[in-house]
């Protein structure tokens, strides 16, 4: 970690207003009264349909910005973030969508105020990202139900954890698990998998750990594979998914390594940071070591 040099910093706010369940209005009042305004010049532009975020951050890098802060949930989070991989800017978030998975396991705290004093503290990390058939993502991609949870998700009306439940719980009913084809590093395993999630951080969002070892500055992979179980065991493995005891199941296996193959029967959903995509059947995740600078609480822990 270290500490943004003593200069006037140029800062810009990126707003999604349509992410996540929260009311975004208060941002521009906190950004002008938390952020230290005898240090930072602040801007806000409010993002106007998918893939704008990804746009304004690509040409703050080339203004020269210092600090691009990303405001909403995690498809914001992964379009900001996508457009400064491999730049010297660096990454801040405050966490307003439904998961939050990268601020989690990050400690960024979920309230607004408290998320805008990390831009005052000034502690930047680097941290690795990960790519799927070169698309960036920080938190996790994955095949299987959860694809297509996440799919069905994205087409509901309302938002939040209770719908996502829902969701879940209804699509869990008539999912069938498929056979996979993975090659970690060059060891080839075939699978028959109810989901398969490709992880650089330890978590899906809401304190949902599907990796619970994943740190995102090993420069590893960690490739969860949850076998098929049946509708009475569902319970203590949701149990364990919480609780970060997740690689305690039995119906569950982790690998890690640097790049990973998978192959499916054929072209199919996956989600990239919980946004859902079609993709070939030919699926390929690499690390990218240290490749992303984010700025992060002074105490973060040593296994992030």
């Amino acid at each position: 970690m270290r500490c943004m040099e003593e200069k006037r910093r140029h800062i810009l706010a990126i707003i999604n207003p349509v992410s996540g369940t929260g009311n975004k209005d208060k941002i521009p009042r906190l950004l002008d009264t938390v952020v230290d305004q005898q240090v930072n010049d602040v801007s806000i532009i409010a993002t106007e349909y998918p893939g704008h975020a990804s746009e304004i951050a690509r040409q703050a890098v080339l203004d020269g910005i210092d600090v691009v802060v990303a405001i909403g949930g995690d498809g914001t989070v992964n379009e900001v973030g996508s457009a400064l991989c491999g730049t010297d800017a660096a990454l801040a978030i405050v966490p307003s969508g439904s998961g939050n998975g990268l601020a989690r396991h990050l400690r960024i705290p979920m309230n607004a105020s408290r998320a805008l004093q990390v831009l005052n503290n000034g502690v930047v990390g680097s941290f690795d990202y990960c790519t799927v058939n070169g698309r960036p993502f920080f938190c996790t991609c994955g095949m299987g139900f959860d694809a297509t949870v996440s799919y069905k998700f994205s087409n509901e009306g309302t938002r939040g954890f209770i719908t996502y439940v829902k969701t879940a719980l209804a699509e869990y009913l008539k999912y069938k698990p498929q056979e996979y084809t993975i090659n970690i590093d060059g060891a080839q395993l075939r699978e028959r998998a109810f989901v398969i999630a490709c992880c650089n951080a330890a978590q899906y969002g809401n304190n949902a750990y599907i990796a619970p070892r994943a740190t995102m500055q090993d420069g590893l992979i960690d490739v969860t594979v949850m076998h098929p179980f049946n509708i009475a065991e569902s319970p203590l493995i949701g149990a364990r998914l919480f609780l970060r005891q997740l690689n305690h199941d039995h119906h569950v296996s982790i690998y890690r390594g640097k790049q990973v193959v998978i192959e499916r029967d054929h072209d199919d959903i996956i989600h990239v940071d919980g946004d859902p995509m079609m993709m070939p059947a030919r699926i390929a995740i690499q690390n990218v070591s240290k490749g992303i600078h984010i700025l992060v609480p002074p105490s973060l822990p040593d296994d992030v």
